[in-house]
């Protein structure tokens, strides 16, 4: 006789990172339900089997229903599971971390929403702290050599907004020059359409952002790629 087995429930966890006030922030909403009612959480929700392609669209459709958006930056963190992360019994939650700017995430999620501190997190319900930390600790540690930060900006930045977003996520402020040295970043002058970087990923635009000085010049990335020489 085949023995049956009974299965957990599966669903994702989205851990929403922006920058805020110079800090490195995480979207939490208050749940309206049991169990850990009236906690601060993480979005989440259930895998629909008949509706949801992959994980990806699980998360993707969750964040569309809660929010009305879709992150340029979504990517899975790991599993968490166990018989004591939530009350109700054996569960497993995907978690992921979607990057996102403040100006974007905001207005998206304007009343669902609040903005703490990474570094210092109020008490969260079931695991969600632990998926938090995990989540900043992958951002930080990929940030050192790739673009990820880049999808904490508008789809186009200066090299001044792109520098804060590397000094904000680490807590260290360095010179203009030391800064581009380190990604591999050219000064000499660019035409749109030429890369700034070494790896042919910061792509100059013909748009400029005006200021009390020389405008400066506009940048899109072109995709989630590595420095040839970054490091933090």
């Amino acid at each position: 006789m085949k023995q049956s087995y009974t299965t957990p429930d599966v669903s994702v966890d989205i851990v929403l990172l922006t920058l805020d006030e110079g800090l490195l922030k995480v979207a939490l909403h208050q749940r309206d339900r049991a169990p850990a009612k009236h906690s601060l959480a993480l979005p989440g929700g259930y895998v629909h089997v008949g509706e949801d392609a992959s994980l990806e669209a699980t998360a993707k459709r969750v964040l569309l229903e809660k929010t009305g958006f879709a992150p340029r930056y979504l990517e899975q963190l790991r599993t968490f599971g166990g018989p004591a992360r939530d009350p109700r019994g054996w569960s497993v939650a995907v978690s992921h971390v979607a990057l996102i700017p403040h100006a974007e995430l905001s207005a998206a999620g304007a009343g669902v929403f609040q903005f703490y501190d990474v570094d210092d997190l109020p008490e969260l319900a079931f695991d969600h702290a632990e998926q938090v930390e995990e989540a900043v600790q992958r951002v930080r540690n990929k940030a050192s050599y790739s673009t990820l930060p880049c999808w904490l900006l508008p789809e186009s930045f200066t090299l001044t907004q792109l520098q804060t977003i590397y000094e904000q996520i680490f807590g260290e402020a360095v010179s203009r020059g030391t800064f581009r040295s380190r990604l591999g970043i050219k000064v000499a002058e660019l035409q749109p359409g030429d890369a700034a970087d070494e790896a042919d990923i910061l792509i100059a635009t013909d748009e400029f952002q005006g200021g009390n000085q020389r405008p400066a010049r506009l940048f899109k990335v072109n995709r989630l790629s590595l420095f040839k020489r970054a490091f933090w």
